[in-house]
């Protein structure tokens, strides 16, 4: 009986350290057919993505990549190429000239929060304000987080929402949450 026991225990307690480290440890997702690094920032790891091809290029135009290989933390919302894409015919050519560098820093801006923000503090915030809750954008927008069945939502100051579609990829100066939208401060 005692043996049987100290067995279930010992089973017990290397599922509990399994479990632990994989936790501890779990990898962060694919973002565009890319690994992404923990010991990274935030542009070393998304030039790497096949996806964010346009946000690189918006960031590199607006002057923000040492900004944003800073030590943060940051929480940046990342568009995807087919958000930007999205956008009316000729916007994205239109706000990468540099006569146009202060309304682009503007939009990017409005993706970056000043904080390290990982999916459960947002869903914390969301529940702690009733089911939305306003967040401070460095771009002085204020975006309005959602979670309903499972997804989180941002909206920004027009109506316009964007879906997170990966969360929680961990940079050395903070976190990138993927997105489907471009959100666009107020007109």
């Amino acid at each position: 009986m005692k043996l049987s026991t100290l067995r279930v225990f010992a089973a017990a307690a290397m599922l509990s350290v399994t479990a632990l480290g994989s936790i501890a440890y779990a990898e962060n997702p694919m973002v565009g057919g890319a690994a992404m690094s923990e010991t990274k920032d935030i542009i070393d790891n998304a030039v790497n993505s096949a996806d964010h091809t346009t946000l690189v290029a918006a960031v590199k135009a607006a002057g923000l990549v040492e900004t944003l290989k800073g030590p943060g933390p940051f929480t940046v919302l990342a568009p995807t190429n087919e958000a930007f894409a999205a956008l009316p015919a000729g916007t994205v050519d239109t706000l990468l000239k540099p006569e146009n560098k202060d309304q682009l820093v503007k939009i990017l801006t409005c993706h970056v929060i000043a904080a390290k923000a990982l999916a459960a503090d947002v869903s914390k915030m969301v529940a702690d304000g009733g089911g939305q809750a306003v967040v401070d954008t460095v771009g002085g927008c204020k975006l309005t987080a959602k979670a309903d069945g499972g997804k989180v939502t941002f909206t920004d100051e027009n109506g316009n929402a964007a879906t997170v579609t990966i969360a929680d990829v961990i940079q050395s100066n903070g976190v990138i949450h993927v997105i489907d939208k471009v959100l666009l401060p107020k007109m």
